[in-house]
């Protein structure tokens, strides 16, 4: 165990944290762990212990502690959750995570990167490109065309392409400058609404979430991991998703750990959704910024109809600037915002040794759940809280400091082993990583696993 400063600092301090209580998180850094160019380590570690602080703050506050419990990070564990995705087996099968046309590739002036994974984007792929569903047929189409026509093309027809760009080429482009001028975690109160007041805790493990009703409206993976990760605090998470949109499967179980799942059409059942949100408590939407706004879900709107009720929003690009309704993906934020440019070489775009961003972000969006229900407890008021990718990997680019790993307070990374597990669910039997969000007397897992998608009914247990 060290105390090596991290940049939990920077991310507390975002949250709207007591600096007093920094004192309450240690670390176990290990070298080797999210090896990269970047200091992708450091931001892991950052946003881990941000949750698991938030986590325990408002674990004190509803126990009645004296303290508030110490917090653990341990970049192993960290490193394996930020992997979760890739180390999930679903009755030994490994997971698909990329689909054959979410790639690189060259163009007549330099490399785009798609994202084709879902069916709906893969159609508008195509589509734009005027081509089969072929990998030949697709590569041949972008080496004929520049990165910026092809960027802007399959964008207009709905699909998903990325130029890529130098941290210095990103830096020019007028959604960088609004990213960079925006906060880490935006945090609004919208009302003097009175909130919920949570019940005291009483019990081993400590569940701070315990009794919290998260409707959860995401998809992918920032989203999902931090309703995954406010299920293990002990909320009841409720995931929703269009029933025709059906969720990737290996994606869903990775996600899926402690909360339930159900379908619900907004267009012809918002009677439903009415009844929901009567009674949650946090709202988490990951669409793209305005898509969920015709059905009524913007922050504003939802704190009219539910008061006191706490919103979580998670984009790509951030809700703002020339691509503030556009979709997007980890993986297309870290080529248009010169990550993959640093992380690769002449010949060949990089990329993280992990979906950094998402997970980075999606623990940070959890936190700051957290942070405004402790916040609630003192002064009620509906909250808004709102994290992007790309303000996410602004802050990885340009404002984390790399750590020594030659310092002597360094131990050494050895592999994920330690910190996988199995389990016996109606998928399958499991292998997954278990959860980096750790402090004293906190849960040591999720108390269930994965459903089928849309599995369940849409109602509150």
């Amino acid at each position: 165990m060290t105390g090596i400063t991290t940049d939990i600092n920077t991310a507390w301090r975002e949250l709207g944290g007591d600096p007093a209580l920094l004192s309450r998180v240690s670390t176990v850094a290990r070298r080797s762990a999210l090896e990269a160019r970047l200091p992708v380590g450091e931001l892991a570690r950052a946003c881990v212990g941000a949750c698991a602080l938030a986590a325990a703050e408002l674990g004190a506050r509803r126990g009645g502690l004296a303290e508030v419990p110490g917090v653990l990070v341990d970049d192993g564990a960290v490193a394996t959750a930020f992997h979760s995705e890739r180390h999930l087996t679903v009755d030994g099968r490994a997971p698909v995570n990329f689909a054959p046309l979410s790639r690189f590739w060259r163009t007549a002036d330099g490399w785009v990167r798609t994202h084709a994974n879902y069916p709906h984007h893969r159609a508008r792929l195509l589509d734009a490109l005027g081509v089969p569903d072929d990998v030949d047929a697709v590569e041949a189409a972008l080496a004929r065309r520049s990165s910026a026509e092809i960027e802007e093309a399959v964008y207009a027809a709905g699909g998903l392409a990325v130029a890529l760009r130098t941290p210095k080429e990103w830096a020019a482009h007028e959604q960088a400058v609004a990213v960079a001028a925006r906060p880490l975690v935006e945090r609004e109160r919208l009302d003097a609404a009175h909130a919920r007041v949570l019940p005291p805790l009483d019990g081993s493990p400590l569940l701070p979430a315990e009794g919290v009703r998260v409707l959860d409206l995401t998809r992918v993976l920032a989203g999902p991991v931090a309703t995954r990760t406010l299920a293990l605090l002990g909320a009841d998470v409720l995931r929703v998703d269009p029933p025709q949109l059906p969720e990737l499967p290996d994606q869903h179980a990775d996600t899926g750990f402690g909360k339930r799942s159900a379908t619900l059409d907004l267009t012809s059942d918002r009677r439903t959704f009415e009844e929901l949100l009567a009674a949650a408590d946090v709202v988490v939407t990951g669409y793209r910024p305005g898509a969920l706004d015709r059905f009524g879900l913007s922050p504003r709107t939802l704190a009219e109809r539910r008061p006191g009720v706490v919103v979580a929003q998670v984009s790509a690009w951030g809700a703002y600037g020339p691509w503030g309704d556009r979709r997007g993906f980890d993986s297309l934020v870290q080529v248009a915002s010169g990550i993959a440019a640093v992380e690769g070489s002449a010949e060949q775009p990089g990329a993280l040794p992990a979906q950094a961003l998402d997970h980075g972000t999606g623990y940070l969006l959890a936190a700051a759940v957290l942070r405004a229900l402790t916040e609630q407890s003192y002064d009620g008021g509906s909250r808004s809280v709102r994290l992007a990718l790309a303000r996410t990997a602004e802050w990885l680019v340009h404002g984390i400091e790399a750590g020594d790993a030659e310092d002597d307070a360094y131990e050494v990374y050895e592999g994920p082993g330690p910190w996988l597990a199995e389990t016996g669910s109606a998928l399958g039997r499991l292998r997954y990583a278990l959860p980096p969000v750790s402090f004293a007397g906190g849960p040591a897992g999720w108390a269930r696993p994965p459903v089928p998608w849309g599995s369940q009914p849409a109602r509150w247990v």
